[in-house]
């Protein structure tokens, strides 16, 4: 687990990190989700996509599951925004191959609207 900044996030920046939470759902068949676990492992991570990642302004990623649900947490710097990431993925053909490769073992939340994949989770309690 991440636990540290980067070396070049000063304290001006940490005070500027915003934290997102957000939930899909798996197609819920064993032998889909170890696919879909092996996908996600540091060496079989897609350069291309690992670095729009990076590029969209997202500081740190992290992807949980339980059962089928998916639950990703992403901190983010002032530059991020999900318009801004969705524009920049539209133009990168590889991040789209990726995407379409990640639909064979995801599937939408009951309430998500027609395309919607992840979606944002609203916080509820913080201590």
């Amino acid at each position: 687990m991440n636990t540290s900044l980067p070396e070049d996030l000063t304290a001006a920046h940490v005070s500027k990190i915003k934290k997102y939470c957000l939930a899909v759902d798996l197609i819920d068949d064993p032998q889909l989700i170890a696919e879909y676990e092996n996908w996600h492992k540091k060496e079989n991570a897609w350069p291309a996509v690992t670095k729009s990642i990076a590029g969209s302004g997202i500081i740190n990623m992290e992807i949980y599951r339980t059962g089928n649900r998916l639950f990703m947490i992403m901190e983010t710097d002032d530059s991020f925004s999900f318009e801004r990431k969705a524009a920049m993925d539209n133009d990168n053909p590889q991040v789209q191959e990726w995407e379409q490769l990640m639909w064979k073992f995801q599937q939408p939340l009951p309430w998500a609207k027609k395309g919607e994949k992840w979606i944002v989770m609203d916080k509820i309690f913080q201590l």
